[in-house]
């Protein structure tokens, strides 16, 4: 199990081969045994096959093909809705209408797309996590029909895979993990622990395609804009109003 979680790779191209339903249900139940709040399990798994439904939802991941070539796109949701209901049938006032509980919910899912992951590649398949989800959350909702209570969270694209890529690069160990605290970097400790990173041929291409002085502006200045963060908050935020975790 250790040498699929080290040796695993985002796949973007899929065969055209669709994945056995009693395949997917094991991955499916593999993933609801992950770690959940207080074993409320307040999450919701939405599996897409119908070409249709995918081709609504693509524009929500910025057209990328993975969304309509995978045989199989799973939105995972934070869900306390069929919680509330269940709560309310029971002559239980639920009091989940708010950004705690929406952190909660989410955590669930993430923790659920995870346990997904891990046993669809265990049993040969692979996965692409699209971070769009929360960026059109609205639009997703939409197209898919949640109800108050439901935000979508993240997006896993599923199937047998088409390509082999190479691994992509990760910071050493010692840039992630502290010990009994949290010890804050030094300017020599950044220097070090993203010399590797940014002596990589790719990223260098990166800088130099996009006119920058650095990686790090390629990701402030181009990727990741501080416009696009704030114009994407704010539509987040927007929608947990809209679907009940704010008030």
């Amino acid at each position: 199990m250790l040498s699929v979680l080290t040796q695993r790779k985002s796949i973007r191209k899929y065969k055209d081969k669709p994945i056995e339903e009693d395949l997917l249900n094991e991955i499916l139940n593999a993933g609801i045994r992950a770690s959940t709040t207080g074993n409320m399990q307040v999450y919701s798994v939405v599996v897409t096959k119908d070409d249709s439904m995918k081709e609504k939802l693509s524009p929500c991941h910025f057209n990328q093909p993975m969304v309509k070539n995978a045989p199989v796109t799973i939105t995972f949701c934070a869900d306390f809705n069929r919680f509330n209901l269940w709560c309310r049938q029971n002559n239980a006032e639920p009091g989940y209408d708010n950004f705690l509980s929406f952190v909660t919910a989410a955590i669930d899912a993430l923790l659920v797309a995870q346990n997904v992951c891990v046993a669809a590649e265990a049993k040969g398949l692979g996965i692409c996590y699209l971070g769009t989800t929360t960026y059109t959350a609205d639009k997703i909702i939409d197209i898919l029909k949640l109800p108050v209570g439901v935000v979508p969270i993240t997006t896993v694209t599923l199937g047998y895979p088409d390509e082999d890529p190479a691994q992509v690069d990760r910071l050493p160990l010692d840039a992630l993990v502290h010990h009994e605290v949290y010890s804050d970097y030094s300017t020599d400790d950044i220097n070090r622990l993203y010399k590797e990173k940014e002596a990589l041929e790719e990223n260098k291409a990166f800088v130099e395609e996009n006119g920058k002085e650095s990686l790090a502006q390629v990701f402030t200045d181009i990727r990741y804009k501080k416009a696009d963060n704030e114009h994407f908050s704010s539509a987040l935020l927007d929608v947990l109003k809209k679907q009940g975790f704010l008030q």
